[in-house]
């Protein structure tokens, strides 16, 4: 955090790349519960 950034409020940028990585740990799981259930029935 720097000394110039606002109270509480993380630049656009952080946010935006913060949501991408959530959406990626959400579609690697759901990538990795398919694939065991792949790796399971083959």
């Amino acid at each position: 955090m720097l000394w110039s950034d606002p109270e509480n409020e993380p630049p656009k940028e952080l946010r935006d790349m913060q949501a991408m990585l959530r959406r990626l740990s959400v579609f690697l799981a759901l990538a990795m519960v398919l694939a065991m259930i792949v790796l399971g029935l083959g």
